[in-house]
């Protein structure tokens, strides 16, 4: 598992693996975050395929006890390990500012003999042959405030694509008439949960698929309220590119952007999290008639905050005006005339058909993450994405912590059983060869027995703290970090150097705390074992 990020009980501390691009730093290669006991939603109808059921209606525990330290240290290696990656959707090539390990202790992490030479080229042949004529991967993730729109923006899209049927359509209507919530009929084609259609919010991260005409889409609906930040976390660590939803109703942007919102905060993580492209879409334009000066207005002040503080590039970012409920300049250049004298660019759907998809890390060991674990017709399924290599029926893979090595049955990508699939894809793995179902559990990594996944439980990080942390981080600091499905207590058991936020550079030794607004790297330590790759 790769260490993407840290998100602490004093919302705001985050920790990232990059390099310097200005506030927000290039992270590492990204990793699917699931909060414990949540499930991303598919949707999956045929009746040959796995049915996703829990193991145990108990809540499940990721990671699992150790007797004693001295005990780990036997059975992981040493337990200090200086936890970063690299990432594949940037191009930058900073010198990282994180010490590097001693030498000596660099081979006790984990003590593994390599008989051969890790061979890409087999899995980057695979690649060619099984992908090279078809449509590119790309999964989009649709961030902002809540009440943004977000749902109904692209429920609707994905109407106008066909992806949901007339019959199914007529059934939202006249159900969202009856509670009175007719306005969020196109909403319910992704928030698919009672609690959800009943509250009028998004609470998990909503996924489906549809197609451009270049693009293989896997669309992931992420929360915009502050209480589901964990989930929204969810979406973003998987996530190749985004689209920022902004309302631009008189107030509401000024509410989400200026006010605490969430506008500011999802634009953050997503950086953080290695998203380098941006298209921002102005939803609800028709409530200020198509307002050019409106659109030139938000556009400014949102361009001025992705470049200079969350450090996107401008020529990554694309604004669209649009109008998520009347289904305006979503697939089809839109009719309305206040919009077409002064608008003559793409629409939403030619917007996400320009995003570049970003290069697979198809030639590496096998890293697949798991964030479900249910009962299938087959047998134990597992849930999850993979995040580098390949992954075929008949493959012994290595599950991690544990060190279980089970066999590979069938491995089940869009909704169709197949053989193989591969960095990047969202999969449903069957799995044999397991007496114990319980060595297996969410925040768990599949990965090569001959190239295992580091396992540690104390690492170095780099954290940054976002200008929403009241407190300031100290030795001693306790919290909760989100790392890929993982969800573990953490201690700050040391500050080793407080950072240049824009240039990377040391400009404290030892620092006595880390306050808002500032970034360091630290020394964290976890209860029970986690995996992480190194960055290189």
């Amino acid at each position: 598992m790769f260490l993407r990020f840290l998100y602490l009980d004093e919302r705001g501390i985050t920790e990232s693996k990059f390099k310097d691009t200005g506030f927000i730093l290039q992270p590492p290669s990204k990793i699917v975050t699931v909060d414990p006991g949540s499930r991303i939603r598919t949707s999956t109808t045929k009746s040959e395929l796995p049915t996703r059921s829990p193991v145990s209606k108990t809540s499940v525990t990721l990671g699992f006890d150790l007797p004693t330290k001295d005990s780990n240290k036997e059975k992981f290696g040493s337990d200090t390990l200086s936890a970063q990656s690299s990432d594949s959707r940037s191009s930058s090539t900073a010198p990282s500012p994180i010490p590097p390990l001693l030498d000596e202790k660099k081979d006790d992490i984990v003590k593994v003999t390599k008989t051969k030479e890790f061979k890409s080229e087999v899995a980057i042949n695979e690649y060619s042959k099984e992908r090279g004529s078809g449509k590119q991967l790309l999964n989009l993730l649709v961030i902002g405030h809540v009440d943004a729109g977000k749902s109904t923006l692209m429920g609707h899209l994905l109407w106008q694509l066909g992806q949901v049927s007339k019959k199914t359509m007529h059934k939202f209507e006249q159900e969202s008439k009856k509670i009175g919530k007719q306005s969020f009929v196109y909403a319910w084609v992704l928030d698919e949960t009672g609690e959800e259609r009943n509250r009028g919010i998004t609470m998990d991260v909503g996924q489906s698929r549809f197609e451009t005409e270049t693009k293989s889409v896997v669309l992931l609906d992420a929360p915009g309220h502050k209480d589901f930040i964990p989930n929204m976390i969810t979406g973003a660590s998987q996530a190749d590119v985004a689209i920022l939803v902004v309302d631009a109703t008189t107030g509401e942007f000024e509410t989400g952007f200026e006010s605490g919102g969430q506008t500011r905060e999802h634009a953050l993580l997503v950086r953080s999290l290695g998203v380098v492209q941006l298209t921002v879409a102005i939803n609800k334009l028709d409530t200020v008639n198509w307002s050019e000066s409106r659109f030139e207005e938000m556009k400014a002040k949102l361009t001025s905050f992705l470049v200079r503080n969350a450090g996107f590039r401008e020529s990554d970012i694309r604004f669209v005006p649009c109008s998520g409920l009347m289904g305006d300049n979503l697939t089809q250049k839109s009719k309305e005339v206040a919009l077409t004298k002064w608008y003559c660019g793409p629409t939403l759907l030619e917007a996400i058909d320009t995003f570049k998809q970003p290069e697979r890390p198809i030639g590496k060991p096998l890293r697949l993450t798991i964030n479900d674990v249910f009962k299938g017709p087959g047998g134990l399924c597992i849930a999850g994405r993979i995040e580098t290599g390949m992954l075929q029926s008949g493959d012994k893979v290595l599950v991690q912590p544990t060190g279980e090595v089970v066999s590979v049955k069938n491995v089940t990508m869009e909704e169709e059983l197949g053989s193989i699939a591969f960095a990047g894809d969202p999969v449903l793995v069957t799995l044999q060869g397991i007496t114990d179902a319980t060595v297996i559990c969410i925040g768990y990594v599949l990965s090569d027995p001959s190239y295992p996944c580091k396992v540690t439980t104390k690492f170095q990080a780099r954290l940054v703290a976002f200008d929403a942390m009241t407190i300031p981080l100290t030795r001693g600091f306790t919290g909760v970090m989100h790392l890929g499905s993982t969800s573990e207590q953490i201690v700050v058991k040391k500050l080793i150097s407080q950072l240049n936020k824009g240039t990377g550079e040391v400009v404290k030794l030892k620092p006595r705390f880390l306050g808002r607004n500032s970034n360091g790297i630290v020394e964290l330590e976890t209860v029970k074992p986690i995996c992480v790759e190194e960055f290189k």
